[in-house]
């Protein structure tokens, strides 16, 4: 089979694509809001139904589509097909069993997959991780993250919980994470956290041009316009991604010395930073690393961009049906 699909359920919308797995392009996607105050039933049905919309436009018919990979935003027993605990999602959707409920309605096996595992995943087999045989990944969005692939495998230990990068601590006196530890990647590399230290900025009177920026309006500080400020030579600017890169950076060398990647690809939203991260995060590997080269550790932007997840789910539940 050469044709899967990719879905991908986030808290605000539900994103499926028909993807060729042969050359890891996506054919046609579309997106539905999540709606998921109204409970997982109804959403389910509603994922269901956006897929058969998919394929009913798309130029392929069922019978050429091998099967459907569902990425999710927490802890899944890949086993059974349930989701554990979506953290994001209204009820936390607690042992709901949508590996069958799906495949109840769509008649085609469903693989489940943890949302940035699939992303990590996406990015190995056609992003900027194709090549390698050990690899890992840092996405940085609302949150941070992370997925490992190790000699060619997607590193799915302990449940599938192996690969969260984003909560490895990096000062064990920081901050509070959600996750309930503390000093984590996340409480530093985030987009709020890095959203919050440009507030933090304008609200100490330091001198900056963000505060212009923003209109005096703190709402409207984002890493988008933190990003332009540094860019355009704003010191206070460039010290906040500093900080955010150089803590990602420390994470990445606890994360590279227990794995040994040749590349390290750091994807979501906030990748639209580019250099401003790159930079601090390979100063970082330089300074702290000794016991491993880290100039033989590439740190690059991923490339699927937003969709790395479908194509990463698809890809999946390809290689799962194959087995």
């Amino acid at each position: 089979m050469r044709y899967y699909i990719g879905c991908d359920l986030g808290g605000t919308n539900v994103k499926v694509g028909l993807v060729d797995v042969i050359q890891g392009e996506v054919l046609c996607a579309n997106s539905i809001p999540t709606s998921a105050h109204k409970g997982y039933e109804l959403v389910i049905k509603r994922m269901a139904e956006a897929i058969n919309t998919l394929v009913e436009e798309s130029a392929q018919s069922w019978a050429e589509i091998g099967a459907i990979g569902v990425s999710a935003p927490g802890m899944l027993d890949l086993e059974k097909g349930e989701t554990v605990f979506l953290p994001n999602l209204p009820g936390q959707w607690r042992n709901v069993p949508l590996k069958a409920l799906l495949e109840s309605a769509l008649h085609k096996p469903v693989y489940l997959l943890n949302d940035v595992r699939a992303i990590t995943y996406g990015e190995w087999a056609f992003g900027a991780g194709k090549g390698t045989s050990n690899m890992i990944c840092f996405a940085i969005g609302t949150g941070v993250g992370g997925g490992v692939v190790l000699n060619n495998q997607l590193l799915l230990t302990q449940g599938g919980t192996a690969g969260e990068l984003g909560h490895i601590s990096v000062d064990l006196n920081g901050p509070q994470c959600g996750c309930g530890s503390f000093g984590c990647v996340e409480v530093y590399a985030s987009g709020p956290a890095i959203t919050a230290m440009g507030i933090k900025a304008v609200v100490q009177g330091l001198t900056t041009s963000i505060r212009e920026r923003c209109g005096n309006d703190l709402n409207k500080i984002t890493t988008k316009l933190l990003a332009e400020a540094a860019l355009d030579g704003d010191a206070v600017a460039q010290t906040i991604w500093d900080t955010a890169g150089f803590h990602l950076g420390v994470g990445i060398c606890n994360a590279a010395i227990a794995t040994g990647p040749e590349r390290v690809v750091i994807s979501g939203g906030v990748s639209a930073a580019g250099e401003l991260l790159l930079a601090p995060i390979r100063r970082a590997l330089k300074e702290r690393m000794f016991v491993m080269p880290s100039e033989k550790i590439e740190v690059v932007i991923g490339t699927l961009g937003n969709a790395a997840g479908i194509i990463g789910t698809a890809v999946w539940a390809a290689n799962a049906s194959s087995q």
